[in-house]
């Protein structure tokens, strides 16, 4: 090893603490291009001790004494672990308190209580109570309601006698409340009344995305008292060297917290020991042969981790959510998939079968392995039975413990293992690089089925402690802001200055900081306001005077909770009953599965369900909003013994009274605002007000979440009427005139009269308007003044209008979409989803794939309520074709489909496809010319994730993802010439494009007419 270097306080740190292995780093950045250091002083890894400060202050000490380094030198000490996350992922009750939540929110999300997604187990393992009271925002910051303080006292008090010590609060747009503070006061309120708990605001965990959100503040809530416990044993080996430099903890995104901070914020650093790998894999093979995306596998004491490392050094994102231990949360973190596999793992040897985990010995392995003398056997051990020149332990201890037949079984066990998880995480057939990282790495074979090679570079085995001792600092700003008065572009530039400032704050140089991620969202219908998102992040500032409060949070620090969890405490009736409506949906054989559908009666089950869903948003061209929260809603209904039945256009009598409804607004406003009965209240004032009930209902359009509308208000729970096989659109589509009523044009107005409810007392009803385009304009003015996101309720048609004017069958449509997409991610052909979904849709004839490649600028303006920008998507070689002869003519083929740029305008929904191209003038200024228009609306124009098949709507739309456009044929409905003139280009402005179909339109199969069983 090389001998540390002269100057003073040059050195950082990075120490890993593992389930199992303790590793450290001393790093000399100065020198980081050296191939043959790296940089690297000194390392060592040690065993993981049940006082984490044990390890650490071992690894340190053996470290400085092994290269002589002087504690004064030595510029931080940046820690990473995964001692939290393990706590979620292994279930663990001794380090998981159960945890009170409070929701400010009015009459709102009744239908979605916490914890509602959740695995059942999880659920009754943490959530001990949850109430939902007054309060919460609108976007534009007026309140839903105001908080109660009797109310809150109230649940404290039951809080109190459950013996519950940690307490969430969360609120309706609570990320933006700057002026209410409800959050804030409800807190307060909560540690009056229960001194010494600890209250976890969730606008201080996550930002917009309420369920999310919440989820979030619940798992850091959960979690806190073993946190609090933990980073104390951090900062106690350090104080004990005389180490005089700050002590960080690397949160999600590779950066740096103040320990501070990351007890009182743990879920922060959930993500980190991954990130971490990833950014220390990527810095150990810098100067390898390697210029293509790679496969990291991060094989720790307890669990696996694998994630793509990009070609450009970075790991690859997960969209816009991510989830952990079957929990989904919205926070940006590298797409990484876990397994219970680790040297640690415990190996079973059993009269069926072989077993290797998920349970580990973790940091007891020097104690518990039999190599180490124990008589626990772990992978480690039989690793060493197979390869006795390891050096790790006492060979001789672990001979016998299996025979070599079971040897070639652990063997398999583990390949097979490693290759699943791997394959699950690629998106194309083709074989890709391996390298393998973590102190556990040793149990991995050399060769795996789907690598081109197996990489284990020189301290691979230490690759977290790198990328923890290469942590910098970044600050990230998610907020609503008024555009009335100023420019976007003053907005933005006012908010990355307080990025900078914010990082600046938390310790970065200036002079390194930079701004590295940036978004902005309009928000529809909502006048002068929209959402920024901006990420700013440098090195740190190691010649600060105020190192020990760079991080710090400034807030007095809180009593540790005192862990009174029961783990086997029966749950409450109450939880007892939501646990049951949350267990989980049947894994059902895909091939052979057919809905149940009795005398031309399709009853909806959740794999129905969550297959429509899919394709809902699919053909929501971009637009319509997630169907997530409304299919969570739906399938507890059904969990809880609602019926919701399907019924064929074509059976409908002439004379029956077909209902519409659904929710108007913005998505933004709907991810935040869950819903509550404003669907059901308009239905019932029109009822009162017009005196026809609804014996149908269908929906105004199948795109996005307004395509399961009508089978959640026709549920038995709610109208019990039978949802309709159809829709209005056929797709989704900015405004309600762009409907298949309005082209027949055999009455004027069709959606007067109407109603619409926002779900906290205030209705509105139109009785008459001069024109469907006149509903449109006043909804629109009032929806801003009801909250930007209400149900409505449009008057029956009758049975025979339905049938000649619904698009048919989109419920069918959209089922079956849904099934290619899962049947593709089960096989793992999501390589070929686009084409499949295609088929689906009436084949080569009635669609194709348009495009593939990366998104490299998103581009958004909000003009009269509606979102309208472009996508512009660079074209990339994202997979290969199995019957292609060689990757290098699949390449050549690709590239030559696949160059250049293409542009996605849009209007809240994708507007058409066109390939473009930018050249740069004399003047220096740039140039676009449209070369061909690939697609158009009416025809469908949609957007899909490529590494998982899912859609991808327009406010998600961000640089680097990896897509494919998709064209569909759009409904007959809209190829005649008053179709085109209502859902064409001239109705969004697109004058000077023609309309040419880019197929022909193919009548969507119907799952009543296939699967249908009488009697």
């Amino acid at each position: 090893m090389a001998s540390a270097p002269k100057s003073r306080r040059t050195l950082r740190i990075g120490v890993d603490v593992g389930g199992t292995n303790t590793d450290g780093v001393i790093l000399d950045p100065s020198r980081a291009s050296d191939p043959e250091t790296r940089g690297i002083v000194a390392w060592h890894k040690t065993p993981t001790t049940a006082d984490p400060s044990d390890g650490i202050g071992e690894a340190i000490t053996a470290m400085f004494q092994s290269a002589g380094v002087d504690p004064e030198d030595i510029a931080s000490v940046t820690i990473g672990t995964t001692h939290f996350v393990n706590a979620v992922v292994e279930r663990d009750a001794n380090r998981l308190a159960k945890v009170a939540v409070l929701r400010l929110c009015g009459p709102y999300s009744q239908h979605a209580p916490p914890c509602i997604d959740w695995p059942p187990e999880m659920r009754s393992l943490v959530l001990g109570h949850y109430a939902l009271l007054k309060g919460g925002l609108e976007v534009d910051g007026q309140l839903i309601a105001a908080i109660s303080e009797p109310e809150i006292r109230a649940e404290c008090a039951a809080i109190r006698a459950k013996g519950i010590r940690a307490v969430v609060v969360n609120g309706i747009f609570s990320p933006i409340d700057t002026v209410a503070l409800q959050e804030e006061r409800a807190a307060a309120l909560v540690r009056d009344e229960i001194p010494g708990c600890s209250v976890v605001c969730s606008k201080e965990v996550a930002n917009l995305g309420f369920l999310e959100r919440e989820n979030a503040a619940i798992l850091n809530a959960s979690v806190l008292a073993f946190a609090q416990k933990t980073i104390r044993s951090f900062r106690a080996p350090v104080a004990r060297l005389g180490l005089r430099c700050p002590v960080f903890v690397t949160q999600n995104d590779g950066t740096i917290l103040s320990g501070e901070m990351a007890a009182k914020l743990p879920i922060r650093t959930f993500s980190s020991g991954p990130t971490n790998s990833m950014r220390g894999a990527a810095f150990l093979v810098r100067d390898e042969e390697v210029h293509e995306d790679v496969m990291v596998v991060d094989i720790g004491g307890t669990t696996t981790d694998v994630g793509l490392l990009l070609a450009n050094g970075f790991p690859r994102q997960q969209a816009a959510y991510s989830e952990l231990a079957g929990v989904r949360l919205n926070f940006s973190c590298p797409d990484i998939k876990s397994i219970g596999l680790g040297g640690g793992s415990i190996v079973r040897e059993g009269e069926q079968a072989l077993t290797v985990g998920p349970d580990s010995v973790g940091y007891k392995i020097t104690k518990e392995a039999v190599v180490f003398g124990g008589k626990t056997l772990t992978a480690t051990d039989c690793t060493v039975l197979g390869d006795e020149t390891l050096g790790i332990g006492t060979p001789e201890l672990a001979k016998g413990a299996l025979s070599d037949s079971s040897l070639v079984k652990f063997k398999a066990v583990i390949k097979h293992k490693l290759e699943k998880i791997i394959d699950t995480m690629k998106t194309s057939p083709e074989d890709l690089p391996v390298l393998l990282v973590g102190g556990g790495a040793v149990i991995a074979p050399d060769t795996l089925k789907g690598a081109s090679r197996v990489l284990k570079p020189k301290w691979s085995g230490v690759a977290n402690a790198i990328g923890a001792a290469m942590a910098g600092v970044s600050a990230v700003i998610d907020t609503v802001e008024s555009t009335e008065s100023k420019t976007t572009k003053q907005v933005l530039d006012k908010i990355c200055e307080s990025a900078i400032e914010k990082a600046v704050e938390a310790g970065a140089s200036r002079s390194s900081v930079k701004i590295v991620e940036m978004d902005t969202l309009p928000l529809p219908y909502i006048a002068n306001k929209s959402r920024f998102t901006v990420r700013a992040a440098g090195d740190f500032d190691y010649s600060r005077t105020d190192l020990s409060d760079a991080l710090s949070d400034t807030s007095e620090p809180q009593e540790d909770i005192e862990d009174t969890n029961e783990p086997d405490k029966a749950p409450s009736e109450s939880n007892k009953k939501l646990s049951d409506s949350t267990a989980p949906t049947e894994d059902v054989d895909i091939g052979t599965y057919r809905p149940k559908v009795r005398n031309r009666i399709w009853y909806i089950s959740e794999t129905d369900l969550a297959w429509i869903s899919t394709g809902c948003y699919i053909l929501g061209t971009g637009g319509g909003g997630s169907p997530y929260s409304s299919m969570v809603r739906i399938r507890t209904m059904l969990r809880l013994g609602a019926v919701i039945r399907v019924v064929s256009p074509r059976d409908i009598p002439d004379d029956a009274a077909v209902g519409c409804g659904g929710g108007a607004g913005s998505p933004t406003v709907g991810i935040e605002k869950l819903a509550g009965d404003e669907m059901v209240q308009a239905q019932e004032a029109l009822f009162a007000f017009h005196g026809r009930r609804a014996t149908h209902m269908i929906s105004v359009e199948i795109g996005g979440h307004n395509g399961l509308q009508s089978m959640l208000l026709g549920a038995s729970t709610n109208l019990d009427i039978p949802a309709v096989d159809g829709d209005w659109m056929g797709r989704a589509y900015p405004t309600k005139w762009q409907t298949t009523p309005v082209v027949f044009a055999e009455r004027s107005p069709i959606f007067a009269p109407m109603a619409m409810a926002d779900g906290n007392g205030n209705v509105v009803i139109m009785p008459t308007a001069a024109s469907d385009f006149h509903v449109e304009r006043i909804c629109r003015a009032a929806l801003s003044e009801m909250g930007s996101h209400v149900g409505t309720a449009d008057a029956p048609v009758s049975g025979a209008e339905c049938k000649r004017w619904a698009v048919e069958n989109t419920l069918s449509q959209s089922w079956r979409i849904g099934r290619a997409v899962a049947r593709a991610r089960r096989a793992n052909q999501v390589d070929g989803v686009a084409e499949t979904i295609i088929a689906e849709c009436g084949g080569a004839a009635a669609g194709r794939v348009l495009w593939k490649g990366k998104i490299v600028g998103v581009e958004r303006t909000l003009r009269l309520g509606h979102v309208y920008g472009e996508c512009i998507i660079e074209g990339a070689d994202l997979v290969d074709d199995d019957d292609k002869p060689s990757r290098k003519d699949s390449a050549s083929n690709s590239d030559s489909q696949f160059r250049g740029l293409v542009k996605i305008p849009f209007k809240n929904e994708n507007i058409a496809a066109i390939k473009i191209s930018r050249t740069t003038t004399v003047e220096g200024k740039m140039r676009e010319t449209e070369d061909e228009v690939m697609g158009l609306v009416p025809d469908l124009i949609t957007i899909i994730d490529a590494q998982n098949g899912e859609a991808i709507g327009t406010p998600e739309y961000r640089y680097g993802l990896l897509v494919i456009v998709l064209g569909l044929a759009a409904s007959d409905r809209w190829t005649s010439e008053r179709g085109l003139e209502i859902g064409g280009p001239k109705s969004f402005g697109m004058d000077h494009l023609t309309y040419k179909p880019l197929g022909r339109f193919v009548k969507p199969r119907s799952v009543i007419d296939e699967f249908d069983v009488v009697g």
